[in-house]
Protein backbone atom coordinates (compact mmCIF):
# COMPACT_ATOMS: atom_id res chain seq x y z
CA UNK A 1 0.00 0.00 0.00
CA UNK A 2 1.57 3.38 -0.84
CA UNK A 3 0.55 6.59 0.54
CA UNK A 4 0.73 9.71 -1.84
CA UNK A 5 1.02 13.23 -0.26
CA UNK A 6 0.04 15.94 -2.35
CA UNK A 7 1.11 19.57 -1.62
CA UNK A 8 -0.93 21.54 0.28
CA UNK A 9 -1.38 23.73 -3.08
CA UNK A 10 -2.22 21.30 -5.13
CA UNK A 11 -5.19 20.04 -3.07
CA UNK A 12 -8.36 20.40 -4.66
CA UNK A 13 -10.60 23.15 -2.31
CA UNK A 14 -13.17 21.80 -0.15
CA UNK A 15 -16.77 22.86 -1.51
CA UNK A 16 -19.30 24.14 1.08
CA UNK A 17 -21.95 21.98 1.16
CA UNK A 18 -23.89 23.04 3.49
CA UNK A 19 -25.68 25.93 2.17
CA UNK A 20 -29.51 27.50 3.36
CA UNK A 21 -30.90 24.33 2.99
CA UNK A 22 -27.94 22.77 5.14
CA UNK A 23 -28.31 25.48 7.87
CA UNK A 24 -32.58 25.07 8.11
CA UNK A 25 -32.00 21.52 8.42
CA UNK A 26 -28.74 21.60 11.38
CA UNK A 27 -29.85 24.44 13.13
CA UNK A 28 -34.32 24.31 13.09
CA UNK A 29 -35.08 20.76 11.59
CA UNK A 30 -32.55 18.83 13.06
CA UNK A 31 -34.81 16.18 14.86
CA UNK A 32 -38.66 15.99 15.60
CA UNK A 33 -38.61 18.20 19.08
CA UNK A 34 -36.62 20.85 16.58
CA UNK A 35 -38.94 20.62 13.99
CA UNK A 36 -42.24 20.59 16.38
CA UNK A 37 -41.18 24.05 17.87
CA UNK A 38 -39.81 25.34 14.50
CA UNK A 39 -43.46 24.91 13.47
CA UNK A 40 -44.81 26.26 16.77
CA UNK A 41 -42.91 29.42 16.74
CA UNK A 42 -43.81 29.88 12.94
CA UNK A 43 -47.40 29.58 13.85
CA UNK A 44 -47.30 31.46 17.00
CA UNK A 45 -45.36 34.87 14.88
CA UNK A 46 -47.56 34.61 12.07
CA UNK A 47 -50.60 34.35 13.89
CA UNK A 48 -49.45 37.47 16.21
CA UNK A 49 -47.67 39.24 13.27
CA UNK A 50 -50.94 38.79 11.28
CA UNK A 51 -53.20 40.07 14.28
CA UNK A 52 -51.02 42.71 15.08
CA UNK A 53 -50.83 43.82 11.10
CA UNK A 54 -54.95 43.21 10.85
CA UNK A 55 -55.56 45.81 13.64
CA UNK A 56 -52.94 48.37 12.74
CA UNK A 57 -53.01 48.83 9.03
CA UNK A 58 -55.78 47.00 7.11
CA UNK A 59 -58.67 47.38 10.03
CA UNK A 60 -57.50 50.55 11.10
CA UNK A 61 -59.24 53.94 10.75
CA UNK A 62 -57.35 56.77 9.46
CA UNK A 63 -60.05 59.67 9.35
CA UNK A 64 -62.66 59.84 11.79
CA UNK A 65 -63.38 63.20 14.37
CA UNK A 66 -63.71 61.54 17.69
CA UNK A 67 -63.58 57.80 18.86
CA UNK A 68 -67.51 57.40 18.90
CA UNK A 69 -67.04 57.58 14.95
CA UNK A 70 -64.20 55.30 14.99
CA UNK A 71 -66.72 52.38 16.91
CA UNK A 72 -69.01 52.89 13.98
CA UNK A 73 -66.54 52.76 11.37
CA UNK A 74 -64.88 49.42 12.77
CA UNK A 75 -66.02 48.47 16.33
CA UNK A 76 -62.74 47.64 17.96
CA UNK A 77 -61.28 45.54 15.09
CA UNK A 78 -58.97 48.15 14.17
CA UNK A 79 -57.36 50.91 15.49
CA UNK A 80 -58.18 54.12 15.62
CA UNK A 81 -55.30 56.29 14.36
CA UNK A 82 -56.70 59.88 14.28
CA UNK A 83 -57.06 60.35 17.90
CA UNK A 84 -53.11 59.64 18.06
CA UNK A 85 -52.33 62.10 15.11
CA UNK A 86 -53.92 64.74 16.75
CA UNK A 87 -52.08 64.11 19.98
CA UNK A 88 -48.98 63.30 18.73
CA UNK A 89 -47.31 66.74 19.04
CA UNK A 90 -47.56 66.79 22.49
CA UNK A 91 -46.92 63.10 23.08
CA UNK A 92 -43.46 64.63 21.78
CA UNK A 93 -43.31 68.05 22.98
CA UNK A 94 -45.95 68.00 25.94
CA UNK A 95 -47.53 70.99 26.30
CA UNK A 96 -44.53 73.61 25.23
CA UNK A 97 -45.54 76.30 23.54
CA UNK A 98 -46.24 75.34 19.70
CA UNK A 99 -44.58 78.75 18.14
CA UNK A 100 -41.66 77.57 20.69
CA UNK A 101 -41.16 73.86 19.56
CA UNK A 102 -38.10 75.00 17.13
CA UNK A 103 -36.27 75.82 20.36
CA UNK A 104 -36.28 71.75 21.72
CA UNK A 105 -35.39 70.47 17.82
CA UNK A 106 -32.30 73.03 18.12
CA UNK A 107 -30.94 71.95 21.44
CA UNK A 108 -31.02 68.06 19.97
CA UNK A 109 -29.88 68.98 16.95
CA UNK A 110 -26.89 71.07 18.65
CA UNK A 111 -26.29 67.52 20.47
CA UNK A 112 -25.70 65.57 17.34
CA UNK A 113 -23.63 68.28 15.56
CA UNK A 114 -21.81 68.06 18.88
CA UNK A 115 -21.41 64.43 18.48
CA UNK A 116 -20.51 63.82 15.02
CA UNK A 117 -16.72 64.29 14.99
CA UNK A 118 -17.00 60.85 17.06
CA UNK A 119 -17.74 58.89 14.36
CA UNK A 120 -15.22 61.02 11.70
CA UNK A 121 -12.04 59.42 11.46
CA UNK A 122 -8.86 61.37 11.80
CA UNK A 123 -9.92 62.63 15.12
CA UNK A 124 -7.71 62.13 17.83
CA UNK A 125 -9.27 64.30 20.58
CA UNK A 126 -12.35 62.08 20.77
CA UNK A 127 -12.25 61.99 24.64
CA UNK A 128 -12.16 65.44 25.00
CA UNK A 129 -15.15 66.11 22.62
CA UNK A 130 -17.08 63.08 24.66
CA UNK A 131 -16.15 64.88 27.86
CA UNK A 132 -16.77 68.54 26.69
CA UNK A 133 -20.10 67.26 25.77
CA UNK A 134 -21.26 66.06 29.58
CA UNK A 135 -19.56 69.43 31.04
CA UNK A 136 -20.54 71.94 28.73
CA UNK A 137 -23.50 70.96 26.51
CA UNK A 138 -26.36 71.32 29.42
CA UNK A 139 -25.55 74.89 29.76
CA UNK A 140 -26.58 75.98 26.29
CA UNK A 141 -29.35 73.26 26.07
CA UNK A 142 -30.78 74.47 29.13
CA UNK A 143 -31.11 77.71 27.64
CA UNK A 144 -32.62 76.38 24.67
CA UNK A 145 -35.08 75.07 26.42
CA UNK A 146 -36.02 77.23 29.53
CA UNK A 147 -35.33 80.70 28.02
CA UNK A 148 -35.85 83.66 30.07
CA UNK A 149 -33.57 86.84 31.15
CA UNK A 150 -29.72 85.89 31.47
CA UNK A 151 -27.97 87.35 34.65
CA UNK A 152 -23.49 88.10 33.86
CA UNK A 153 -23.33 84.64 35.48
CA UNK A 154 -25.83 83.04 33.28
CA UNK A 155 -24.48 84.10 29.97
CA UNK A 156 -21.17 82.86 30.70
CA UNK A 157 -22.31 79.75 31.19
CA UNK A 158 -24.53 79.38 28.05
CA UNK A 159 -21.51 80.92 26.21
CA UNK A 160 -19.41 78.38 27.52
CA UNK A 161 -21.59 75.52 26.12
CA UNK A 162 -21.14 77.40 22.79
CA UNK A 163 -17.40 78.04 23.06
CA UNK A 164 -17.33 73.88 23.93
CA UNK A 165 -19.38 73.69 20.17
CA UNK A 166 -16.86 75.95 18.62
CA UNK A 167 -14.03 73.92 19.91
CA UNK A 168 -15.39 70.61 19.09
CA UNK A 169 -15.55 71.43 15.39
CA UNK A 170 -12.62 73.58 15.45
CA UNK A 171 -10.52 70.77 17.03
CA UNK A 172 -12.05 68.18 14.55
CA UNK A 173 -11.41 69.79 11.44
CA UNK A 174 -8.31 70.79 12.33
CA UNK A 175 -6.89 67.05 13.30
CA UNK A 176 -8.32 65.74 10.35
CA UNK A 177 -6.40 68.43 8.11
CA UNK A 178 -3.29 69.14 9.76
CA UNK A 179 -2.84 65.79 12.98
CA UNK A 180 -2.84 68.40 15.42
CA UNK A 181 -5.68 70.18 17.44
CA UNK A 182 -6.51 73.95 17.21
CA UNK A 183 -4.47 74.75 20.35
CA UNK A 184 -1.59 72.97 18.93
CA UNK A 185 -2.02 74.15 15.44
CA UNK A 186 -2.47 78.15 16.25
CA UNK A 187 0.67 77.71 19.34
CA UNK A 188 3.24 76.71 16.53
CA UNK A 189 1.79 79.22 13.94
CA UNK A 190 2.03 82.15 16.03
CA UNK A 191 4.31 81.70 18.40
CA UNK A 192 8.29 80.29 18.61
CA UNK A 193 8.74 76.46 18.25
CA UNK A 194 11.32 76.30 21.12
CA UNK A 195 9.00 78.38 23.78
CA UNK A 196 6.58 76.15 25.42
CA UNK A 197 5.82 79.35 27.54
CA UNK A 198 4.88 81.55 24.63
CA UNK A 199 2.71 78.36 22.96
CA UNK A 200 1.17 78.22 25.94
CA UNK A 201 -0.47 81.79 26.39
CA UNK A 202 -0.99 81.93 22.31
CA UNK A 203 -3.61 78.99 23.23
CA UNK A 204 -4.91 80.90 26.15
CA UNK A 205 -4.73 83.47 23.86
CA UNK A 206 -6.89 82.25 21.52
CA UNK A 207 -9.49 80.11 24.20
CA UNK A 208 -10.39 83.44 25.82
CA UNK A 209 -10.51 85.45 22.51
CA UNK A 210 -13.04 82.76 21.73
CA UNK A 211 -14.69 83.24 24.77
CA UNK A 212 -15.62 86.87 24.17
CA UNK A 213 -17.00 86.08 20.94
CA UNK A 214 -19.34 83.96 22.41
CA UNK A 215 -20.10 86.12 25.17
CA UNK A 216 -20.97 89.15 22.96
CA UNK A 217 -22.96 86.75 20.49
CA UNK A 218 -25.16 85.63 23.68
CA UNK A 219 -25.69 88.70 24.80
CA UNK A 220 -27.95 89.37 21.66
CA UNK A 221 -29.98 86.26 22.09
CA UNK A 222 -33.67 86.91 23.74
CA UNK A 223 -35.70 83.83 23.95
CA UNK A 224 -38.87 84.05 26.43
CA UNK A 225 -39.48 81.95 28.91
CA UNK A 226 -41.10 78.33 29.05
CA UNK A 227 -41.67 76.93 32.42
CA UNK A 228 -40.91 73.76 33.65
CA UNK A 229 -44.59 73.19 33.98
CA UNK A 230 -45.15 72.63 30.66
CA UNK A 231 -42.73 70.57 29.41
CA UNK A 232 -43.79 66.82 29.07
CA UNK A 233 -44.16 64.03 26.46
CA UNK A 234 -40.87 62.38 24.91
CA UNK A 235 -38.85 66.07 25.39
CA UNK A 236 -39.49 65.37 29.43
CA UNK A 237 -38.29 61.77 29.48
CA UNK A 238 -35.40 62.66 27.12
CA UNK A 239 -34.29 65.31 29.73
CA UNK A 240 -34.81 63.16 32.73
CA UNK A 241 -33.51 60.29 31.95
CA UNK A 242 -30.40 62.05 29.32
CA UNK A 243 -29.63 63.92 32.72
CA UNK A 244 -29.80 60.80 34.48
CA UNK A 245 -27.52 58.28 32.59
CA UNK A 246 -24.79 61.37 32.31
CA UNK A 247 -24.42 62.09 35.89
CA UNK A 248 -24.53 58.25 36.85
CA UNK A 249 -21.34 56.68 35.16
CA UNK A 250 -19.12 59.39 37.12
CA UNK A 251 -20.91 59.80 40.06
CA UNK A 252 -20.79 55.69 40.41
CA UNK A 253 -17.33 55.26 39.50
CA UNK A 254 -16.54 57.83 41.89
CA UNK A 255 -18.98 56.00 45.06
CA UNK A 256 -16.85 52.50 43.55
CA UNK A 257 -13.57 53.99 43.97
CA UNK A 258 -15.11 55.83 47.46
CA UNK A 259 -16.36 52.19 49.00
CA UNK A 260 -13.11 50.42 47.96
CA UNK A 261 -10.96 53.05 49.79
CA UNK A 262 -8.51 52.88 52.33
CA UNK A 263 -10.04 55.60 54.41
CA UNK A 264 -12.55 54.06 57.01
CA UNK A 265 -14.42 57.00 56.77
CA UNK A 266 -14.85 57.66 52.80
CA UNK A 267 -15.76 54.02 52.69
CA UNK A 268 -18.03 54.32 55.18
CA UNK A 269 -20.14 57.18 53.77
CA UNK A 270 -19.68 55.38 49.87
CA UNK A 271 -21.25 52.28 51.69
CA UNK A 272 -23.82 54.05 53.49
CA UNK A 273 -25.12 55.94 50.59
CA UNK A 274 -24.57 53.18 47.92
CA UNK A 275 -27.27 50.97 50.19
CA UNK A 276 -29.68 53.36 51.49
CA UNK A 277 -29.99 54.30 47.64
CA UNK A 278 -30.17 50.54 46.34
CA UNK A 279 -32.50 49.34 49.05
CA UNK A 280 -35.27 51.65 48.47
CA UNK A 281 -37.58 51.87 45.10
CA UNK A 282 -37.48 54.26 43.04
CA UNK A 283 -40.96 55.37 43.24
CA UNK A 284 -40.60 55.89 47.39
CA UNK A 285 -37.27 57.69 46.65
CA UNK A 286 -39.66 60.25 43.80
CA UNK A 287 -42.23 60.65 46.94
CA UNK A 288 -39.75 61.58 49.45
CA UNK A 289 -38.01 64.00 47.14
CA UNK A 290 -40.97 65.86 45.90
CA UNK A 291 -43.16 65.98 49.43
CA UNK A 292 -39.83 65.91 51.98
CA UNK A 293 -37.47 67.57 50.66
CA UNK A 294 -39.52 70.94 50.88
CA UNK A 295 -39.69 70.37 54.45
CA UNK A 296 -35.65 70.47 55.12
CA UNK A 297 -35.62 73.43 52.98
CA UNK A 298 -35.00 77.18 54.51
CA UNK A 299 -38.65 78.83 54.68
CA UNK A 300 -39.72 80.63 51.67
CA UNK A 301 -37.12 78.22 49.61
CA UNK A 302 -39.36 76.88 46.50
CA UNK A 303 -37.79 73.70 44.80
CA UNK A 304 -38.71 73.46 41.29
CA UNK A 305 -40.99 70.11 40.98
CA UNK A 306 -38.42 68.71 37.49
CA UNK A 307 -35.24 69.39 40.01
CA UNK A 308 -36.62 67.58 42.45
CA UNK A 309 -37.59 64.36 39.97
CA UNK A 310 -34.05 64.62 38.48
CA UNK A 311 -32.20 65.07 41.43
CA UNK A 312 -34.05 61.78 42.89
CA UNK A 313 -33.24 60.01 39.59
CA UNK A 314 -29.47 61.17 39.62
CA UNK A 315 -28.78 59.72 43.07
CA UNK A 316 -30.72 56.58 42.53
CA UNK A 317 -28.81 55.94 39.04
CA UNK A 318 -25.64 56.74 40.84
CA UNK A 319 -26.15 53.99 43.93
CA UNK A 320 -26.94 50.94 41.14
CA UNK A 321 -23.92 52.50 38.94
CA UNK A 322 -21.40 51.88 41.85
CA UNK A 323 -21.85 48.30 41.95
CA UNK A 324 -21.45 48.06 38.24
CA UNK A 325 -18.61 49.48 38.28
CA UNK A 326 -16.89 47.81 40.99
CA UNK A 327 -17.72 44.71 39.67
CA UNK A 328 -15.93 45.21 36.73
CA UNK A 329 -12.94 46.85 39.25
CA UNK A 330 -13.13 43.48 41.20
CA UNK A 331 -12.77 41.76 37.55
CA UNK A 332 -9.44 43.05 36.67
CA UNK A 333 -6.41 40.90 38.31
CA UNK A 334 -4.33 41.53 40.75
CA UNK A 335 -1.13 41.41 38.45
CA UNK A 336 -2.36 44.52 36.97
CA UNK A 337 -2.05 46.88 39.82
CA UNK A 338 1.32 45.26 40.74
CA UNK A 339 2.46 46.01 36.82
CA UNK A 340 1.28 49.89 37.84
CA UNK A 341 2.90 49.76 41.08
CA UNK A 342 6.49 48.00 39.62
CA UNK A 343 6.40 51.17 36.86
CA UNK A 344 6.14 53.86 39.45
CA UNK A 345 2.66 55.05 38.86
CA UNK A 346 0.05 56.20 41.69
CA UNK A 347 -2.90 55.85 42.53
CA UNK A 348 -4.94 57.73 40.65
CA UNK A 349 -2.69 57.20 36.94
CA UNK A 350 -3.42 53.40 38.11
CA UNK A 351 -7.09 53.58 38.18
CA UNK A 352 -7.36 56.00 34.94
CA UNK A 353 -4.59 54.31 32.86
CA UNK A 354 -4.45 50.77 33.84
CA UNK A 355 -7.36 49.88 35.64
CA UNK A 356 -10.17 51.64 34.40
CA UNK A 357 -9.91 51.71 30.77
CA UNK A 358 -10.06 47.46 31.44
CA UNK A 359 -12.77 47.81 33.84
CA UNK A 360 -14.91 50.02 31.88
CA UNK A 361 -14.54 47.42 28.66
CA UNK A 362 -16.17 44.22 30.68
CA UNK A 363 -18.87 46.35 32.30
CA UNK A 364 -19.94 47.38 28.72
CA UNK A 365 -23.21 45.08 28.10
CA UNK A 366 -23.84 45.96 32.42
CA UNK A 367 -23.70 49.72 32.15
CA UNK A 368 -25.74 49.61 28.85
CA UNK A 369 -28.22 47.51 30.46
CA UNK A 370 -28.90 49.66 33.52
CA UNK A 371 -29.15 52.80 31.24
CA UNK A 372 -31.56 50.94 29.52
CA UNK A 373 -33.44 50.09 32.42
CA UNK A 374 -32.78 53.89 33.66
CA UNK A 375 -34.88 55.02 30.31
CA UNK A 376 -37.86 53.00 31.09
CA UNK A 377 -37.94 54.10 34.95
CA UNK A 378 -38.11 57.49 34.02
CA UNK A 379 -42.01 56.54 33.69
CA UNK A 380 -42.54 56.97 37.25
CA UNK A 381 -42.34 60.66 37.49
CA UNK A 382 -46.17 60.33 36.35
CA UNK A 383 -46.91 59.61 39.76
CA UNK A 384 -46.10 63.06 41.32
CA UNK A 385 -47.52 64.23 38.43
CA UNK A 386 -45.02 65.33 35.98
CA UNK A 387 -46.76 64.63 32.21
CA UNK A 388 -43.83 62.46 30.64
CA UNK A 389 -44.26 60.50 27.12
CA UNK A 390 -46.44 57.66 29.47
CA UNK A 391 -48.73 60.13 31.27
CA UNK A 392 -48.87 62.08 27.77
CA UNK A 393 -50.31 59.04 26.40
CA UNK A 394 -52.95 58.58 29.26
CA UNK A 395 -54.30 62.07 28.56
CA UNK A 396 -55.03 61.24 24.94
CA UNK A 397 -57.77 58.83 26.28
CA UNK A 398 -58.76 61.34 28.64
CA UNK A 399 -59.44 64.25 26.09
CA UNK A 400 -63.41 64.47 25.68
CA UNK A 401 -63.56 63.82 21.74
CA UNK A 402 -60.99 60.85 22.28
CA UNK A 403 -62.36 59.14 25.90
CA UNK A 404 -61.11 55.77 26.19
CA UNK A 405 -58.54 55.83 23.85
CA UNK A 406 -56.05 53.92 25.28
CA UNK A 407 -54.63 51.09 23.24
CA UNK A 408 -53.54 52.92 20.44
CA UNK A 409 -51.53 55.62 22.46
CA UNK A 410 -49.81 52.94 24.47
CA UNK A 411 -48.88 50.95 21.27
CA UNK A 412 -47.01 54.04 20.22
CA UNK A 413 -45.47 54.83 23.41
CA UNK A 414 -44.20 51.09 23.37
CA UNK A 415 -42.78 51.36 19.69
CA UNK A 416 -40.68 54.74 20.55
CA UNK A 417 -39.28 52.78 23.66
CA UNK A 418 -38.59 49.84 21.71
CA UNK A 419 -37.08 52.48 18.87
CA UNK A 420 -34.79 53.86 21.95
CA UNK A 421 -33.87 50.73 23.81
CA UNK A 422 -33.18 48.42 20.73
CA UNK A 423 -30.86 51.48 19.24
CA UNK A 424 -28.72 51.75 22.38
CA UNK A 425 -28.16 48.09 22.91
CA UNK A 426 -27.10 47.49 18.46
CA UNK A 427 -24.28 50.52 19.39
CA UNK A 428 -23.11 48.57 22.70
CA UNK A 429 -22.62 45.70 21.09
CA UNK A 430 -20.98 47.51 18.07
CA UNK A 431 -19.22 49.04 20.97
CA UNK A 432 -18.24 45.92 22.58
CA UNK A 433 -17.02 44.24 19.61
CA UNK A 434 -15.11 46.98 18.56
CA UNK A 435 -13.21 47.43 21.70
CA UNK A 436 -12.51 43.93 22.37
CA UNK A 437 -11.18 43.05 18.85
CA UNK A 438 -7.67 43.45 19.74
CA UNK A 439 -8.17 40.29 22.78
CA UNK A 440 -10.07 38.67 20.27
CA UNK A 441 -7.60 38.17 18.14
Amino acid sequence: MTLVFEPKANRPAPTNTVGFVGWLRQNLFKDIPNTLMTILGLYLTITVVGWVLNWALFNAVWDASSRRECLDLVGRSGACWPGVVEWLPNMIYGLYPKDQVWRINLGFLALIVWLVPLWMGGVKSKVAIGLSVVAFYPFLASYFFLGGDKGPIWTALVALGLWGLVWVWSTALCERRTGLSIGTWLAQRFADADNDIAQKRVRQAAALLLFVVCVGLVSQWSLSEVRTQFWGGLFLTLVISGIGITFSLPAGILLALGRRSDMPAIAMLSTLFIELFRSVPLITILFMFNTMLPLFMPAGTEVNQLLRAIVAVCLFAAAYMAEIVRGGLQAIPKGQYEAASALGLGFWQTTTQVVMPQALKIMIPTIVGNFIGLFKDTTLVSIIGLFDLMNMARAVGEDSDWLGLFIEPFFVVSLIYFVFCFAMSSYSIGLERKLSAGRDR
